[in-house]
């Protein structure tokens, strides 16, 4: 008689399983998805990403709409946007009184959506739109969060490649929150997760950490990321570095936690080295300190002491911007079928 395989099912595996046939049965039949899509001097894009997303959403059939979140531009990226949206009423300009960064910007573009599933995503169409039913579908699927995984980043550099791959990797082994490697802003988020990151209030905002923090059944779908479809990238060396800054110190208290105990084994060499030196002194004489070796360690002391200092000081930093309890961002307007309203609470 041959042999049958029969499917091994672990008790994590059913238990997910009804997790996902509950969440199934409260999904909308007909919900509203609405695209996040932040801005920032991109009046070469609008077009292009408009004349893209717009027949491919029609196509199947969803209710959408499209938030832009205007970051305070200095081009004609408003005056675009708000020629487009006078045609075309499921167009929403969330409009800031000045730049206030892409982490904040999104966070403007998720309070002020309505739909029932909210994607973020870049304008210049390296968040490929092809990606939005495979999203859908796994929302239906009863996951509340369906990230995009970049497969292949053949358009980045290679350093861009390896920074990228080490900071993952930091961030992961440091954090308790675990980001996925590869894995950018682009993804599909349920109204009840969205719910929850409107309830965090922090203004030092690293969003890919806030999506994991939420928590909530996640599952990636892999692309490859293409080039921009227009337009110019906004993120120098510079700027990734204090994004990778701000990203390790958002959600982690390791690296303070690790000068103490630098601290602690050079207190014990300094303590074993002066044993060393009583002892020879008591056996072989009088010794006398050299100035190399005395300066060595007074520029290694001083040294330890300012990185350790600015280390707090990125904390401390930190809490600064936190205790005075500035908005994340000011709205100018939200303009909306060519009209404005006042801003909402």
């Amino acid at each position: 008689m041959p042999e049958q395989s029969f499917p091994f099912t672990t008790a994590k595996d059913a238990a997910l399983e009804h997790q996902l046939a509950v969440r199934r049965r409260h999904r909308p039949v007909d919900p509203l998805l609405s695209l996040v899509v932040p801005v920032f001097n991109e009046e070469e894009s609008i077009d292009l990403f408009l004349d893209t997303v717009i027949p491919l959403l029609e196509k199947v059939s969803l209710r959408f709409e499209l938030v832009f979140i205007n970051d305070g531009s200095r081009d004609e990226t408003f005056a675009r946007l708000f020629d487009r949206g006078r045609h075309d009423r499921r167009i929403r300009i969330v409009n800031l009184s000045r730049n206030f960064g892409k982490e904040a910007a999104l966070t403007a573009g998720i309070d002020h959506a309505k739909g029932d599933i909210l994607i973020p995503m870049d304008i210049d169409l390296q968040d490929p739109p092809d990606l939005i039913q495979p999203f859908i579908a796994r929302w239906r699927e009863g996951y509340d969060i369906v990230y995009g995984v970049r497969t292949a980043r053949l358009t980045d550099t290679r350093a861009k490649r390896m920074s990228a791959d080490w900071f993952y990797r930091v961030f992961n082994s440091m954090s308790p929150v675990r980001i996925p490697p590869n894995v950018g802003d682009f993804r599909l988020v349920d109204r009840r997760a969205v719910e929850v990151l409107r309830q965090l209030p922090e203004r030092n905002r690293f969003m890919k950490g806030l999506f994991a923090w939420v928590g909530f059944n996640s599952i990636g779908v892999p692309y490859e990321r293409p080039q921009r479809a227009a337009g110019m990238t906004k993120f120098n060396f510079w700027r990734l570095w204090n994004f990778a800054l701000d990203g390790v110190v958002s959600f982690s208290t390791a690296p303070l936690r690790a000068w103490f105990y630098v601290g602690v084994v050079i207190a014990a060499i300094a303590v074993l080295y002066a044993l060393f030196i009583v002892t020879r002194v008591l056996i072989f004489g009088i010794d006398t300190p050299g100035y190399a070796s005395l300066l060595i360690a007074v520029l290694l002391m001083g040294a330890i002491q300012l990185l350790s200092l600015g280390i707090i000081g990125e904390y401390l930093g930190r809490l600064f911007l936190e205790v005075k309890g500035r908005p994340i961002y000011v709205v100018e307007g939200v303009y909306e079928d060519g009209t404005s309203e006042p801003p909402q609470a």
